[in-house]
């Protein structure tokens, strides 16, 4: 969709898709609708162009391994008196080709152009390159 930013979030205390959505399965009673959120301290300036068709994009051990949409933006006070922001998801988490990231703290905004493509559905993974080559390729432009 033209117009839109993603968002890039290290996905902290999961060590593989497959947990994150256990995690996700075992906190819907909590959301409203059943739809996750995740929350951050900051309130994204470009937050027209993440709603206007936007996805977070979990990266897992230095590796882009999957996303999910972001149907909102939501205003929420935490206990210590402080506005955050939560990233209302859409509660299925789409596979995507790997993509080597490195560490950051905090989240980034993805460029669409820069997004790994989707696995096909069904498809659980794609075989993982070593990552010396991983790393190379995406250096040159190649992954």
């Amino acid at each position: 969709m033209p117009g839109h930013v993603h968002i890039l979030k290290l996905c902290v205390g999961a060590e593989s898709v497959e947990d994150l959505v256990a995690w996700q399965d075992s906190q819907r009673v909590r959301w409203p609708e059943g739809r996750p959120r995740h929350i951050t301290r900051m309130w994204p300036k470009r937050a027209d162009e993440i709603r206007a068709g936007g996805s977070l994009y979990w990266v897992f051990k230095g590796q882009i391994l999957a996303r999910q949409r972001i149907l909102d933006l939501e205003p929420v006070t935490g206990p210590d008196g402080i506005e955050r922001c939560a990233l209302v998801l859409d509660p299925d988490v789409i596979r995507t080709s790997a993509a080597p990231r490195r560490p950051f703290q905090g989240w980034r905004y993805l460029a669409p152009a820069d997004a790994p493509a989707d696995l096909p559905q069904g498809r659980a993974s794609e075989e993982t390159l070593p990552p010396d080559l991983a790393q190379a390729l995406a250096e040159i432009g190649l992954r």
